[in-house]
C-alpha cells in the first residue's frame, strides 16, 4: 500500500467491558490523529480510572503499516501480556489513527499469563467488531495560476475529478487552490495541461 492509498479510520469511539474470573476489564477505543493524541487519550483513561489496577494500552498513531508511529505499555502487568496483545489486535484490524486502552480491575484472582493475552487482546478484538470506521482520503493542494477565461475551464476539471476549491484569489491573473485525492494528480494535471493548450498547469504544494 503507498502513502497515496487511502486508510480505514475511527468514526467514533467505542467501549466493551467483560468480568474474567471476577476482574473487570473495560476496553476504550478511539481516534487518535498523532502520537500526541494518543498519549493525551492514554492520560485521559487514567485519569478517569485512576483507582484501576492497571490501565494498558497501545496505539497505532498513523497509517495502519506505519510500525514508527506504534506504541504500547503493559502498565505493571507482565511482560508481553497485556500492551502487545492490544498493539496486535489494532495492526491487524487494517485502522490507522486508533488508540485502545484497557482498565483492569483485579479480582483477586490470577489469571496467569496466557489469561491475561487473552483477556487484554480478547477485549479489543470484541471492541473492534463494534467500531464505526471510515475512509480517510490522502489529498493534495494543488495551485494553479489562470487567465480570467480560463477559470470555467478549471473549475470543471475541478468537479470532474471530484476536488474541492479551497482558496481563490483574484488579481491580475486568478490564482486558485484546490484539494484532491492524491492518486488522481497526476491525471488531472495531465488533463489540464492538455485542455488548456498547454497554458495552465498545476503545481502541488503538498510535496
Amino acid at each position: 500500500m503507498t502513502v497515496s492509498e487511502p486508510y480505514l479510520i475511527p468514526a467514533s469511539s467505542a467501549t466493551f467491558e467483560e468480568e474474567i474470573k471476577k476482574s473487570r476489564f473495560i476496553t476504550y477505543l478511539a481516534h487518535t490523529p498523532n502520537v500526541e493524541a494518543a498519549k493525551a487519550f492514554v492520560q485521559h483513561i487514567k485519569d478517569k480510572h485512576h483507582d484501576a489496577r492497571h490501565n494498558c494500552w497501545a496505539f497505532v498513531a498513523g497509517r495502519p503499516e506505519d510500525s514508527m508511529k506504534w506504541g504500547f505499555s503493559d502498565d505493571g502487568e507482565p511482560s508481553g501480556t497485556a500492551g502487545k496483545p492490544i498493539l496486535a489486535q489494532l495492526a491487524g484490524s487494517g485502522v490507522g489513527e486508533i488508540t485502545a486502552v484497557v482498565t483492569r480491575y483485579s479480582g483477586g484472582i490470577k489469571l496467569g499469563t496466557g489469561g491475561l493475552v487473552k483477556a487484554y487482546g480478547g477485549g479489543v478484538q470484541q471492541a473492534l467488531t463494534v467500531l464505526q470506521t471510515k475512509e480517510k482520503l490522502i489529498t493534495s493542494e494543488l495551485l494553479i495560476s489562470c487567465e480570467y477565461n480560463q477559470v470555467s475551464l478549471v473549475e470543471s476539471l475541478v468537479a470532474e475529478f471530484a476536488g474541492c476549491q479551497v482558496e481563490a484569489d483574484y488579481g491580475q491573473r486568478v490564482t486558485l487552490v484546490i484539494e484532491l485525492d492524491r492518486r488522481q494528480v497526476e491525471a488531472f494535471s495531465a488533463t489540464l495541461f492538455s485542455r488548456s493548450g498547454g497554458q495552465v498547469s498545476a503545481v502541488d504544494r503538498s510535496e
